[in-house]
Order: structure tokens, then sequence, then C-alpha cells
């Protein structure tokens, strides 16, 4: 026992901390009930997911434009992570179809306002990534990824992660660029090593076009 260090009370600025910490979850709350009562009357969507550095000139960004509006026209909703790039054109898409299209955007150091195709009043700015996650995921019958950075990773392997431990229906993840993907990740290499089932590699599909 005279090993544990002495105890001390905790300081006014640590006392400040925690009680931050603490209050952390109201803030958590608010934000998953405002999205969830404001989404109540969307229809079916569908999200999409890719880099916000795509830039508006680059074929992926103007596939996913062309995506979006086939969704719109076959009567879907778009969801976007709300900023440029891969995200934008999701956004634009629906809205040069006449259709609707959510942007669930973070506030980020390095990231301006939403961009500027998303229904004014589906554009949602989050503070917590775990809660804007949840929002992409729940409104979506199906997911499209195109190539993107950590941000497009984290949300694609969430995703099939909730999907293969059965925590999420299943529905169509369809991951753009078969290239890319299979030089990101190799698949298989994982089955090889037994630490997936051979069956996990058909959580998702390839496609190249809309």
């Amino acid at each position: 026992y005279n090993q544990l260090p002495p105890f001390h009370a905790p300081s006014v600025t640590e006392q400040t901390e925690l009680a931050r910490e603490a209050w952390r979850v109201f803030g958590i709350m608010s934000e998953f009930v405002e999205a969830t009562e404001r989404l109540k009357p969307i229809r079916p969507a569908v999200s999409i997911f890719g880099s916000a550095r795509t830039p508006t000139d680059h074929p992926y960004y103007l596939e996913t434009a062309k995506i979006a509006r086939l969704l719109s026209d076959a009567g879907f909703s778009v969801i976007s992570g709300g900023g440029p790039g891969i995200m934008e054109a999701g956004n634009r898409g629906a809205f040069e179809a006449g259709g609707r299209s959510m942007g669930m955007s973070i506030f980020l150091p390095f990231e301006e306002a939403p961009n500027p195709y998303i229904t004014p009043e589906q554009c949602f700015q989050f503070h917590y990534f775990a809660i804007r996650k949840m929002h992409v995921l729940m409104r979506a019958v199906a997911l499209v990824s195109f190539p993107g950075g950590l941000g497009t990773l984290d949300e694609l392997f969430e995703v099939l992660t909730l999907t293969q431990t059965h925590k999420i229906r299943r529905r169509p993840i369809v991951l753009i660029g078969r290239e890319f993907w299979q030089s990101l990740i190799n698949f298989d290499v994982l089955v090889d090593y037994g630490v997936i089932n051979a069956d996990d590699v058909k959580l998702f599909h390839y496609a190249e076009t809309a």
C-alpha cells in the first residue's frame, strides 16, 4: 500500500474538466434527438461516401452526380456528409434532378460551411462523429462508397462491421472503382489468415459506373 501515490483532491481546473465531460452526454443526446425529429418525414434514401478532396472535373465527381440524379429520378433521397468533393457531387446531382438531399456535415477547422446543393431544411451540422455516422446510416436503404481517405474508410468499415455482426439489417453496399479498393484493401488476405469468413467478402459489391 505504501507504493500507491498519495490521494489529492481535484483542483478547480480538474473539477471543471470533469464537469464538462459529464455534461457532454447532453450535447450528444440533443444532436441525436433534433436530427431524428427533423428527419421523420424523409423518404427512403441512399448514402454516398467519398473523398472531400475530389475536384469538380474529376470522373468520380461526375459519376457521383450522375448516380444521385438517377436515384432522385427513381424516388430516393440522397444522403452525403455535406462537405465538398464527392459529398457535394451527391447533393448536386440530386439538386439538378429536382430531388431532395440531406447533408450531414460536421464542424471541422479545415472544412468550410456545408455545400450549397443540400435541401435547406435537410442540412445538419454535427459536433460528434458518432451521431453523424448514426444518422447517415439509419436513413439509408443502400450505401455507395467512392474512393476516399481516412474518413471514408472509417465510415465504410463501420458499416461493414455492423452488417457483419448483425447489428444492422443487411443492405446493398457498393464500392465504386474496383482497382482502387482492391489495391488498398486485400480482403482475400483477411480470409486467408482466418480473421474474416469467406462470406464476409459478399457483404459488398464492386461497380464502375452509375
